[in-house]
């Protein structure tokens, strides 16, 4: 976008908080909307977002493009691409809901890349791998926006009251607003084409995380040098090897600690890290607070 180079751009990651669903929605009126969406400037994120014009006009732009939206519009944004914020014409009602791609499956193993072969997320396979570009622009019919916004003001009220069974319900109603976001979308299918490099890499980490394996090794088992694999895997999805290597073992730890009995020290073991006391530095650095503290709020 105009220029501004992705190792330039800050990566925002989304905050975990041990117990509570990883999902967050804004609603932005006329009066906070360029305010809240101004905060940290133009930058990318390593989660998945959906923004929904209720009612408003003004223009957004993503990576090299720039939409006008207007009442009804969908806007689904990639991991990794650059966000630019509003300028002062933008105007009206806009929902945002921020989430990474296991808050549709948390105990979920499945692969690093898995949420562009998932059905549910197929409309945000137009990312930085995408023939899309890092967005895509869709729009919900007048019949169907009375819906939309029940959904997003049952999901927030959700999210904002955490009573019990709220996990599941945040869940429940995220998974019902990606169900109405796929039938908006008619032409997925070219999408969900990766690049067969980028997926073999991440076919490697997901078969090896579990080992004490270096982004080294991960470029030589691809056939690639280390500087061409760093350039590769960094302007497609905004982040290193190592970030996504050690965000495979994290959310593997997450899984453990809340599904099963195994010590922190078993853990450790089990996700690739030979020292447990640097997992649960680890850990710590990435989530806030250490494992232990995880396991005793999910349960």
């Amino acid at each position: 976008m105009g220029g501004t180079g992705r190792s330039s751009v800050p990566l925002v990651g989304f905050p975990r908080v041990p117990g509570v669903p990883p999902v967050a929605v804004e609603r932005w009126s006329d009066a906070t909307a360029r305010r809240a969406a101004v905060v940290g400037g133009t930058h990318a994120h390593d989660f998945l977002v959906l923004l929904h014009v209720e009612r408003g006009r003004g223009p957004m732009r993503v990576d090299d493009r720039v939409w006008e939206l207007e009442d009804g519009d969908v806007v689904v944004i990639a991991p990794g691409a650059v966000v630019a914020p509003p300028d002062d014409t933008m105007t009206g009602l806009v929902w945002a809901v921020f989430f990474p791609a296991d808050a549709v499956d948390p105990t979920g193993a499945a692969p690093l890349v898995s949420w562009r072969a998932h059905p549910l997320l197929a409309p945000f396979s137009g990312g930085p791998a995408g023939r899309h570009g890092g967005a895509q622009r869709l729009r919900v019919p007048p019949d169907e926006r009375a819906a939309w916004r029940a959904e997003l003001e049952a999901l927030a009220t959700e999210l904002a009251q955490r009573r019990e069974g709220a996990a599941e319900a945040v869940r429940a109603h995220l998974t019902l607003l990606l169900v109405r976001l796929g039938r908006l979308d008619v032409d997925v299918a070219g999408a969900l084409a990766d690049r067969p490099v980028l997926a073999a890499v991440f076919d490697v980490l997901e078969r090896r995380f579990a080992e004490p394996i270096t982004p080294a090794e991960v470029a030589r088992e691809v056939g690639l040098t280390p500087g061409h694999l760093t350039t590769l895997v960094g302007r497609h999805t905004g982040r290193t090897v190592g970030q996504w290597l050690t965000e495979r073992r994290m959310r593997e730890a997450r899984r453990l600690l809340t599904s099963d009995d195994l010590t922190v020290a078993a853990i450790a073991h089990r996700v690739g890290y030979r020292d447990p006391g640097y997992f649960v530095r680890r850990f710590r650095r990435e989530h806030g607070v250490p494992p232990q503290e995880w396991r005793r709020a999910g349960t």
